[in-house]
């Protein structure tokens, strides 16, 4: 249904370009899409598109980009991001810590209210916290609220909710008693699975997050429309503490997955941001001058899964083999076009080591090699029984990079391997959907880190929520655990860089390359940024 939807409206987009092209190239954009209340005249009108329909826009059930760059903006945790990555108050106007780096006492600014006028306290942060981490949620990134003390006891069904450590003593006083010392835990407090739900509206209506009719939020934008499939609209949220700050007036997000009819949109006004790009304009841009395009850095690997458990993916040998029969400065270079760099490893440039960059040091954890490649194949072949292998396909989600990039892949495994493989798209939940019933033989993934720590990007523990090839390594899962158990820099980061050799040697997952964040914006809209883990924020922009 959703496919024609599409085709439906690319044939009204491109009538209305053709429109366009007949008045001169006007680039004035539709009162409906100027948006916002009142004197639509004056009303500042950010136009972007959000590429997929969110699966959920509830903080505790989210588990995307197509729905965290919604939630980032109409949603704020305790603490939020500065453009240069700084931790900052958000919701909370102070902290403290104890010395052993167990206990966190966050103070909330004072007359904090919802986007419905409700008065926000610590209690809507613990009771949202336990609301994730309740077994019945069966919230995917509940695993993040590990690091509160009994928090996987209370997820797995072998602990008390009572017994976790969040704990409102009163309406401005949160106390947070964590498992485990987590050098990181102030940066996760801005990320989305800690952001705060109102008690009454869940209680009241534990469907709230489906329709903006019901949606309740407290960031600088509420959700103010949601036409499914087609486009969401956030405006200004009245009730934000900071809302004297906030100069948009609203924002528009399609929900359109073609790239290219995103980018026309872009080209004639429609939009006003456009990310992602097409792979051709984005190598086009790249070697261009033009003032809108920005390149930011991106914590971002693009993988394949293999499914483990699945014969003959079972087998190390032929998930190796058909890595390393791939040629990703081909990929990255004549396909992708956005200045990325080939992976060879699952950790991407930008994280703090105990010294230096991890990433850099960690180097390449694996060689291309078409003739090992063939060896490996044939071995790995006949330990299965097998003397081929079986017909198979690559999943992957409806964008036209990740079509062209799987082609490559298709095109690189025939001519050096003598191998076929068929292609299969899917509209994005969809995909997610398939990965996590094991409904696949390959699929085509990407991973942005929650927060800037190695940590984020080890998804391959035993039944991990994200580990979606389904693999098992005890020596992966024990390296895990001795660097949650250690502040100490170099011991943690010695433990991550053996983990991710574990599992690169077994090669679950066939590393593609590491993103960069090329995107494009108006030269009337100033105030964007892109941070390293996120999409393009938009919360201070303006728009002349």
């Amino acid at each position: 249904m959703k496919k024609s939807k599409f085709s439906v409206l690319a044939l009204l987009m491109a009538i209305m370009l053709i429109l366009a092209a007949c008045n001169g190239g006007s680039k004035e954009t539709s009162k409906e899409n100027e948006g916002g209340s009142g004197d639509s005249s004056k009303a500042k009108v950010l136009n972007v598109n959000n590429s997929s329909e969110p699966g959920s826009l509830h903080p505790a059930n989210a588990q995307g980009t197509h729905e965290s760059w919604i939630l980032e903006h109409t949603f704020e945790g305790l603490t939020k991001k500065t453009e240069e990555g700084k931790i900052v108050p958000g919701n909370a106007e102070s902290w403290k810590i104890s010395e052993d780096g167990l206990k966190w006492t966050f103070k909330l600014k004072e007359g904090l209210k919802w986007s419905n006028g409700d008065p926000l306290t610590a209690h809507d942060f613990e009771y949202a916290w336990k609301y994730a981490l309740k077994p019945e949620t069966a919230a995917d990134y509940a695993y993040q609220l590990y690091y509160l003390k009994g928090g996987e006891a209370y997820n797995s069904k072998k602990g008390k909710e009572e017994d976790v450590g969040v704990k409102a003593t009163d309406d401005l006083t949160l106390e947070v008693t964590l498992e485990k010392p987590t050098p990181y835990f102030l940066d996760l407090t801005s990320f989305y699975t800690f952001y705060p739900i109102d008690k009454k509206v869940q209680e009241e209506n534990p469907k709230w997050a489906l329709d903006a009719k019901t949606h309740v939020s407290n960031g600088p934008f509420k959700l103010t429309e949601w036409k499914h499939k087609e486009s969401l609209k956030i405006e200004k949220n009245e009730n934000y503490y900071d809302k004297d700050k906030i100069k948009l007036d609203a924002v528009n997000f399609a929900l359109i997955e073609d790239e290219n009819t995103a980018w026309q949109m872009y080209q004639s006004g429609e939009l006003d941001l456009a990310y992602p790009l097409p792979v051709d304009i984005q190598g086009q841009m790249v070697n261009s001058d033009d003032k809108e395009f920005k390149m930011g850095k991106e914590l971002a690997v693009y993988y394949y899964n293999f499914n483990t458990k699945v014969k003959p993916f079972n087998n190390a040998k032929v998930r190796k083999a058909l890595s390393m029969a791939i040629e990703r400065q081909k990929i990255t270079d004549n396909v992708a076009q956005g200045g990325q760099k080939p992976a060879f490893g699952v950790v991407p440039p930008g994280i703090p080591d105990a010294s230096g960059d991890f990433q850099e040091n960690t180097g390449d954890l694996f060689k291309e090699d078409v003739a090992e490649a063939k060896k490996l194949l044939k071995e790995g072949l006949a330990e299965e029984g097998m003397k081929k292998l079986p017909d198979f396909s690559i999943l992957y989600n409806t964008l036209d990079s990740h079509k062209k990039i799987a082609e490559a892949v298709q095109g690189m495994w025939r001519d050096n391997l003598g191998v076929e493989v068929t292609l299969e798209n899917a509209e994005f939940q969809v995909k997610l959907d398939r990965e996590k019933a094991g409904d696949f033989e390959i699929s085509r993934a990407g991973w942005v880190g929650d927060y800037v720590d190695p940590m984020t990007f080890m998804l391959w523990e035993t039944d991990g929520a994200y580990n979606d090839a389904g693999w098992s390594n005890k020596e992966y899962d024990k390296l895990l655990n001795e660097a949650k158990s250690t502040m100490e820099p170099k011991e943690r980061m010695d433990a991550l860089h053996k983990a991710e050799k574990v599992m690169i040697d077994e090669m679950p997952i066939l590393p593609v390359y590491f993103y960069t964040k090329p995107y494009m914006v108006k030269s009337n809209v100033t105030g964007v940024y892109a941070p390293i883990n996120a999409y393009p924020n938009f919360v201070y922009a303006d728009k002349k």
